[in-house]
């Protein structure tokens, strides 16, 4: 299999129409911009790292945690 690199432009902006689109799956936008879907998904996951997020908008709390 041959790994692809993308630029980081492309990342940030298939991040951003994941985000745009709340009733779209990651699979539906991978699909759509031809990624693989669980790249996608790593995209999504550094971008909520780097924002601070522990859990994605419909996601449980993470293990561990207070409320």
């Amino acid at each position: 299999m041959v790994n692809k690199h993308y630029p980081a432009e492309f990342k940030a902006d298939a991040v951003a129409l994941y985000r745009s689109r709340p009733g779209a799956t990651i699979a539906q936008i991978a699909d759509d911009l031809g990624v693989n879907r669980e790249t996608l998904r790593s995209w999504v996951r550094a971008d909520d790292q780097r924002r601070g997020a522990t859990a994605g908008p419909a996601g449980p709390p993470a293990a561990g945690s207070v409320e």
